[in-house]
């Protein structure tokens, strides 16, 4: 059985390549389609993190995907196919039964990816995990089509066989702030709309921008506490006051993970002390934005409007 190192299974089984919510959001997620067959057909054992024994009886020849979960976790449910995620994945020939390729199971989140990602090694395997849980651990057999024509090669599947991938939900980052409303005051400020997603747009007020450096809590998240030098994963907007012009997004691409002590002063100074699934505005008035210019390549003589999501900290 090969082992891959974290990075070379997360981005190898994309090329083979092998290289290498809240509530609301629980209660109207949909249960990936599920195999009663699995409970009969496949036997998974050995402790969560860790690399699973898994006995087949074979020839499993899956016709559909399905997904079966043998360990149910209680953290940060997964609602986008975009959400960041850190999966450990153990790949089983459904033919032979033979263990194929498995992630290192180290936890280093610096391997955290969008869960997408996955897809371009097993189409639309993002769809298997959505609704899954952080500390979960899925069973997702995959027939041929759902495995791939270039990694079925690379895995050694024959045309019409099958995989088994048993998944190991580690951490899954939220999609977007999903803290409490808060109230706000400060006429002349910024208004902030979400989309469905989460996805926030900014409304930038007639008249001037604040002289001094503005913060507001938009919403107010009940996780871990954002410190000085944690990995911090977030999502950042910035718009410029006079022009209405966005200049950064990561909305357009993947959240960040920095340290907050290596952002602008300003932002580094908004993000400290907030909680995950928080929302924050930060207004920085224009004779202010040196270092602002310099890390989100910001437009000079102007204020800046920024909007971060706080998704999650690292340990």
């Amino acid at each position: 059985m090969r082992r891959l190192p974290a990075f070379v299974a997360v981005t190898a089984l994309a090329g083979f390549g092998l290289v290498g919510c809240s509530a609301s959001a629980a209660s109207s997620c949909p249960a990936p389609t599920s195999d009663a067959r699995l409970d009969d057909l496949v036997t998974v054992s050995g402790d969560f993190g860790e690399i699973p024994d898994v006995e087949l009886r074979t020839p499993f020849v899956a016709e559909d995907r399905s997904v079966e979960t043998v360990i149910q976790g209680d953290g940060t449910r997964i609602t986008e196919a975009d959400q960041t995620v850190l999966l450990d994945l153990t790949v089983y020939n459904g033919e032979t039964g033979e263990r194929i390729v498995s992630s290192r199971y180290d936890g280093n989140t610096q391997n955290a990816q969008p869960l997408s990602v996955w897809d371009q090694t097993f189409p639309d395997f993002s769809g298997a995990l959505l609704c899954a849980t952080e500390g979960s651990r899925l069973v997702v057999s995959l027939p041929y089509d759902s495995v791939g024509e270039q990694a079925a090669t690379g895995l050694g599947i024959p045309a019409g066989g099958s995989a088994v991938v048993v998944a190991d939900v580690r951490r899954a980052y939220l999609a977007a702030a999903d803290g409490a409303d808060q109230y706000t005051s400060g006429f002349g400020l910024p208004s902030v709309v979400r989309a469905p997603d989460g996805q926030p747009g900014v409304t930038i007020p007639d008249g001037d921008a604040p002289s001094e450096v503005v913060v507001q809590t938009l919403k107010k998240g009940d996780g871990a506490e954002v410190t000085a030098d944690a990995i911090t994963r977030v999502h950042v907007l910035g718009v410029g006051w006079t022009d209405r012009r966005q200049f950064v997004s990561t909305w357009d691409t993947a959240p960040v993970a920095v340290q907050p002590s290596q952002l602008p002063e300003s932002v580094a100074s908004a993000l400290e002390g907030q909680t995950v699934g928080s929302q924050v505005l930060v207004v920085v008035p224009a004779d202010d934005t040196t270092e602002e210019q310099s890390a989100f390549r910001a437009p000079a003589d102007t204020a800046l409007v920024f909007v971060i999501d706080v998704l999650g900290v690292d340990d």
